[in-house]
């Protein structure tokens, strides 16, 4: 989908902030970039729609060259959106929402069935807000007309540069779950560029963690954790020691009600499995129940074990 060959950018002061990267982004995938400040996340994300030019190399999105694409073009077919918003503050949210349709010419009735449409799909019923100007909604409201905004035009790639960094935690956390609930309906090529370890591993179907403009470890949340390449990787996600020697899966279990139906269709794991065996299923599994002796104890998510995986790094840093 997204491939970069050979990716340099360099500033007129000859200071590198990425050096020769190559990657590839699939088709669909949540990609989340992490890394320290400096590191050249930001940038490699903003190379994408040619917001920074690279020095060297080629970018391609579909097997085309960016530079070969009209830059208005490329621009409408990625969503792009910010830590802060920047909603025209004049302007309601439906008109901020039909900002890029507009230039491409869609119909006003099919402009408005997008936005209203979006608007519900994420929690903002469009007869109460699409009139409204930015000022009149929370932070967390206004990201998510960010959000809408980025998807209007129906684009195949969304670029978001810690869109929720500067949200309290109560929203932050809602709009990730927000978002993973969209993800599986939009099925989008989503770029994150993040500062936060747990977030990544929350939303990243792969994470790229950076250092010095280079990339020092991609793979998925599980290979990261269980198998960090260098002490830096170890320091950054805070893995300081063997996690799994004072792994406690009763810390992590939700009891459920025994007699909700659907537990008997989750994947299951014991209650004497390692932390090994449960991540590796929470790879491909979101929730998974907990049998101990043939009962259904309750359930295990990827957000607990995150949870649990961030405390326990705090503890030992």
């Amino acid at each position: 989908m997204i491939v970069f060959e050979n990716v340099s950018k360099k500033y007129d002061n000859n200071q590198s902030a990425v050096n020769y990267l190559n990657l590839e982004i699939k088709k669909g995938e949540f990609f989340v970039i992490i890394g320290p400040s400096g590191c050249g996340k930001t940038t490699l994300l903003k190379m994408i729609n040619r917001l920074i030019h690279l020095t060297e190399g080629t970018i391609r999105i579909e097997g085309k060259r960016i530079s070969d694409y009209d830059i208005h073009e490329l621009r409408w077919n990625i969503g792009y959106v910010l830590q802060q918003i920047a909603l025209f503050p004049h302007m309601t949210i439906e008109e901020n929402v039909a900002i890029v349709p507009e230039l491409k010419k869609w119909s006003k009735k099919q402009i408005q069935c997008r936005v209203h449409d979006l608007l519900n799909m994420v929690g903002l019923e469009a007869e109460k807000y699409s009139h409204r100007k930015p000022a009149e909604l929370s932070g967390g409201e206004q990201q998510r007309v960010g959000v809408v905004r980025a998807l209007a035009a129906d684009p195949e790639i969304i670029l978001m540069d810690e869109p929720f960094s500067a949200l309290d935690p109560l929203s932050r956390t809602k709009l990730q779950d927000d978002l993973l609930t969209l993800q599986r309906t939009i099925k989008k090529t989503i770029v994150f560029v993040s500062h936060d370890m747990q977030e990544a591993l929350k939303l990243g179907d792969r994470i790229c963690v950076m250092k010095d403009g280079e990339i020092v470890q991609l793979g998925t949340p599980q290979e990261i954790m269980q198998n960090p390449v260098n002490d830096f990787v170890r320091e950054f996600i805070g893995l300081t020691g063997d996690i799994s020697d004072t792994f406690n899966i009763q810390s992590i279990i939700q009891p459920i009600s025994k007699e909700d139906g659907y537990l008997q269709v989750l994947h299951k794991v014991s209650v004497n499995d390692s932390l090994r065996v449960i991540l590796n299923k929470l790879v491909h599994h979101e929730c998974l129940s907990v049998d101990r002796d043939g009962e259904i104890i309750g359930i295990i998510t990827r957000e607990s074990i995150i949870k649990y995986l961030a405390k326990d790094s705090l503890e030992r840093g």
